[in-house]
């Protein structure tokens, strides 16, 4: 957080400003003396102590510079001694005290009454602080600072505000936390611009699909025989080719365009999965679950699909239309009702495998395998059979 200091010339309760802290205090002097118009020497601290090293000043420190003459108390400055022995005769009350110390959850804040009055005159800390003697009992701590229990850290974006016009908050300060102080503490003018600044610095929605490295640092996290939790995420285009991919439940994830070629993506849950135009060639998918997934126009040429242990791949109600499965080993997949429509199936092993239901119209089934294939009320229309390595039983029910 940037540090701050307000200086005053010498003697003067008003039109102080805020720098950020000097890199030195010779600095110091030249800045103040470019505000103020004056040749400043010397700088005093409010109570009056000269400071000779930069070192000795913190931050939000109230500073008084002068050209070398004395430190004039900014509280008398305005007085007059006629004045001043007037008061002491006719007037009941005291001069206002110009300078006020808050603590702010356990942090001191030194300013003016007429910081906290005249820029938000209908604010909780102008109706506070608008006489010397408020009718409002606030605590006070041992040094005689008005205890107020709100976040300090939020809190100094408001009194600075209040000082010189202008809303500065610094990047790791919430402005949600500043907005909700100042609806707190009735400062209106700063809501609209608060509940901006919240709207610019709220991190955008990230939409952009993972890649190679961030899904390669996720598996490295992960055992190898557990289920990696992949439900609904964006793989779009992703490049995971060669990689083991066992027992990953992508469960209705995007992986359209994506590049699997060659990867073991043995018993992965891939249902409702968006998989359309990926490259899946010589993959291995024994024991996949890919019920109502979408293939769509993808490339599966050579993967196994088989499992030596009995597992079968269960993708009932997948859309294959127009996929490439050349050469692919599927016996005893279970393909009831799925739309293989324009799909080239040429040389597969599809021996025991459920195509119940399924649409294989204009499916290029030369040179496989469907012995023992279940073709019950399957759509074969203009399907090419031609070179087919064990000739189809009537019992399979072609129609």
């Amino acid at each position: 957080m940037t540090q701050r200091l307000t200086i005053f010339q010498n003697g003067k309760p008003e039109d102080g400003r805020v720098l950020p802290f000097p890199e030195s205090k010779e600095k110091l002097l030249l800045e103040g003396s470019e505000i103020f118009g004056i040749n400043a020497t010397i700088i005093y601290n409010i109570h009056g102590g000269r400071i000779d090293s930069l070192s000795l000043i913190r931050d939000d420190d109230v500073l008084y510079l002068s050209e070398g003459e004395p430190f004039i108390d900014p509280s008398h400055s305005g007085i007059t001694d006629d004045a001043t022995a007037s008061n002491n005769s006719a007037t009941p009350h005291a001069p206002q005290l110009p300078w006020v110390t808050l603590n702010v959850g356990g942090k001191v804040f030194a300013t003016t009454r007429s910081t906290l009055t005249q820029r938000e005159p209908e604010s909780m800390l102008a109706r506070m602080f608008g006489t010397e003697d408020p009718a409002w009992n606030s605590s006070v701590d041992s040094s005689g600072a008005f205890l107020i229990d709100r976040s300090p850290r939020y809190f100094e974006p408001i009194i600075n505000y209040l000082r010189h016009g202008e809303l500065i908050v610094d990047s790791d300060v919430s402005p949600a936390g500043v907005l909700e102080e100042a609806k707190f503490f009735g400062i209106s003018s700063l809501i609209e611009p608060l509940n901006l600044l919240v709207k610019q610095r709220k991190p955008p929605d990230d939409y952009t699909p993972i890649n190679r490295r961030e899904f390669v640092t996720m598996l490295k996290g992960s055992s190898l025989n557990s289920e990696l939790r992949c439900q609904g995420m964006d793989f779009q285009g992703a490049d995971l080719a060669q990689l083991d991919l066992r027992f990953i439940n992508f469960k209705m994830a995007n992986l359209s365009h994506a590049n699997l070629s060659g990867a073991n993506m043995a018993f992965c849950s891939l249902e409702r999965t968006n998989m359309s135009y990926a490259k899946l060639d010589q993959a291995n998918l024994q024991g996949v679950k890919m019920v109502l997934a979408n293939l769509e126009g993808a490339s599966l040429r050579g993967c196994n699909f088989e499992d030596p242990a009995g597992s079968k791949a269960n993708m009932e109600g997948v859309n294959m239309m127009g996929v490439n499965l050349e050469n692919s080993q599927m016996a005893g997949a279970n393909l009831r009702v799925a739309k293989l429509k324009n799909a080239n199936l040429q040389n597969s092993n599809l021996r025991r495998a459920v195509l119940a239901g399924t649409d294989l119209e204009n499916c290029n089934l030369t040179g496989c395998d469907l012995q023992e294939a279940n073709l019950r009320g399957a759509n074969t229309k203009n399907a090419k059979f031609e070179d087919m390595i064990t000739p189809l039983h009537m019992s399979q029910s072609v129609r």
